[in-house]
């Protein structure tokens, strides 16, 4: 697409470029005081190789010295007598971003990403601002074809034109949303969410770690279908909207790293009956169904119903099974070796907590239970899903994600390539479950999960869209697949420090401004994003639960009320904030 043409006046010129390398240009002002109205992160052209060709660049340093030359010899005080913009020499440095064209052919008005040519020495040099800078970002808002935009918000360098994204190219390479708790990273969750929710069949499913997108999910604004993992005052309950994960999804790696305490001696004894068993059990359930297809190709990993209560029972027989000796019986080979594994079994089935896993009502242990999960799951109606892990206990949270993701991503991996749809998860709180040091079992099979996404999703039509405060404590190799970043303020300088090492050399300096920017700006740097920069993104219609209270007014305006402390008493050891219809506070 094509625009009306930028003219850059020969009078105003603002520099000329002295040294030219493949990322950067320096310039010598030659308008000192236009300078003074030119800042860090302005936007610059260079001339090109051609009258008509101009190579758009981003101000990232500006240097003032005094010319020694002139101050060395000569009288004393000669100095005085020479004009300020004589004695002094200011210099500045850009960084390429890509190259507009007057004229393109027959298109009138063009810009791509990147340099084809480079400045001259003396090339000059503007500043792109006033009406220049209006048609520049309306020029990169119309290259994008309207069924792709996803408008984001507005450009701070020209708040009056919208700062507009590819849709295509954010979701279908990874996208990464980073910001220091309180930046705005729920609101600009939420926006995309809405934005998305316009389309005729969005599908989106959003890991909720805090419970932050329920209101997304209510009343007649509502732009998702929501879903809470089943806590422990939902085990009885018939409510449509409660989610089980039953035992049975997990594969063998994961529940021996839910179940088994490697450091003990017995942990492969535990872990070789524990595969034996499952693989029987799911063999003589496929049998008795008359699955005789699924039975001649099935694996231990296959997602195939089995019962729990017996799997314990076979694993008891085992440890206090006797075998015949020669004059008498004696122990046998799993004799007092699983005890511990067993208890710690059973204490699962007893807790309430993981009742989501392991006490789901029957028809969660039904052959064709994944069928329907897969179809609420990844189908197009709801297309925008928010799934709650609040209640979902924390030693167990990134197997309980992990498996999720997994068991879609194999159902999205096993469609036909032609009948499939592209999904994105959005991973609230990745640091949570994808930790970038020292993974535990349990953080270890939510890994493997998420970094088999990240390295293979985009050839099923399956992307990421990373969110966290703490992008120190994410996985290098997930995010080093993010080809597409949305960097609010960062203040710690370890994560910082990351975002850095994520982009290229020549965008280094914008990383610079990350603990400078205010609550909703962002960077948005990626394929996504026609040219690098700086925006303020709009603020959803519905807001998430994710607003910082202001604790000098309510500490001024509000009181404790005490009823509430014995509720919150009484909801804990219930582990359930609703109230029986017969209760009553005392």
């Amino acid at each position: 697409m094509s625009g009306k043409q930028i003219e850059f006046d020969p009078s105003a010129i603002l520099g000329r470029a002295f040294r030219i390398d493949t990322a950067s240009v320096w310039a010598e002002v030659v308008d000192h005081e236009k300078l003074t109205r030119t800042g860090v992160g302005n936007l610059l052209a260079f001339q090109g190789a051609t009258s008509s060709e101009y190579l758009i660049a981003v101000l990232d340093r500006v240097t003032r010295d005094l010319q020694d030359e002139i101050l060395e010899g000569g009288d004393e005080g000669a100095a005085e007598d020479i004009p300020p913009e004589v004695q002094q020499r200011d210099l500045l440095r850009a960084v390429l971003l890509g190259t507009y064209r007057q004229m393109d052919g027959t298109s009138t008005g063009s810009f791509k990403r990147g340099a084809d040519s480079y400045p001259l020495v003396d090339s000059p040099c503007w500043v792109i601002d006033g009406l220049a800078l209006q048609q520049l970002m309306g020029l990169l808002a119309s290259q994008l074809e309207p069924d792709k935009r996803l408008e984001l918000g507005h450009f701070v360098a020209d708040r009056s034109a919208v700062a507009v994204a590819d849709g295509d190219r954010l979701f279908q390479r990874h996208a990464a949303l980073l910001g220091s708790t309180g930046s705005g990273k729920s609101w600009t969750v939420a926006l995309i969410l809405e934005r998305a929710s316009r389309l005729a069949h969005p599908n989106l499913i959003v890991f909720d770690m805090h419970g932050e997108y329920g209101p997304l999910t209510e009343g007649s604004s509502a732009v998702a279908k929501g879903w809470r993992i089943a806590g422990p005052a939902d085990l009885e309950s018939s409510d449509s909207n409660v989610l089980y994960l039953p035992w049975w999804l997990l594969n063998q790696e994961e529940m021996q790293a839910l179940l088994l305490d490697r450091s003990e001696d017995n942990a492969p004894n535990q872990a070789a009956r524990l595969t034996d068993h499952v693989r029987d059990l799911k063999s003589e359930a496929l049998k008795a169904d008359s699955r005789e297809d699924v039975l001649a190709r099935f694996t231990v990993d296959s997602p195939v119903p089995y019962s729990i209560r017996s799997l314990v029972e076979r694993l008891r027989a085992d440890d206090v099974a006797m075998v015949a000796g020669a004059s008498r019986d004696k122990q046998g080979p799993f004799f007092g070796r699983l005890t511990r594994f067993i208890s710690r079994l059973e204490s699962k089935l007893a807790d309430r907590r993981y009742g989501f896993m392991f006490g789901p009502p029957e028809s969660e242990v039904k052959y064709e239970w994944l069928h329907q999960f897969a179809k609420s799951l990844l189908g197009s109606s709801p297309g925008i899903k928010v799934i709650d892990f609040s209640e979902v206990p924390s030693d167990v949270l990134p197997i309980v994600v992990g498996v999720f993701a997994r068991v879609l991503y194999e159902v999205h991996f096993w469609t036909e390539p032609e009948r499939r749809t592209p999904v994105t998860f959005v991973c609230d709180e990745a640091h949570l479950y994808l930790p970038a040091h020292d993974p535990g079992a349990a953080e270890s099979r939510a890994l493997d999960a998420f970094e088999r996404i990240a390295k293979e999703g985009r050839k099923y039509g399956l992307s990421l869209m990373v969110v966290s405060q703490r992008p120190s404590d994410v996985s290098r190799t997930v995010l080093s697949q993010c080809n597409n970043f949305i960097v609010l303020r960062l203040t710690n300088d370890q994560d910082q420090s990351v975002i850095r090492r994520l982009m290229p050399d020549s965008l280094e300096s914008l990383t610079a401004s990350l603990p400078l920017l205010d609550v909703g700006e962002a960077l948005v740097l990626g394929d996504a994003m026609i040219l690098p920069t700086r925006i303020k993104l709009d603020k959803p219609q519905t807001k998430p639960r994710s607003a910082t209270l202001n604790f000098w007014t309510e500490w001024n305006e509000t009181p404790v009320v005490e009823a509430d402390l014995v509720a919150a008493v009484e909801a804990m050891r219930r582990q359930s904030r609703i109230l029986p219809a017969d209760s009553s506070s005392e």
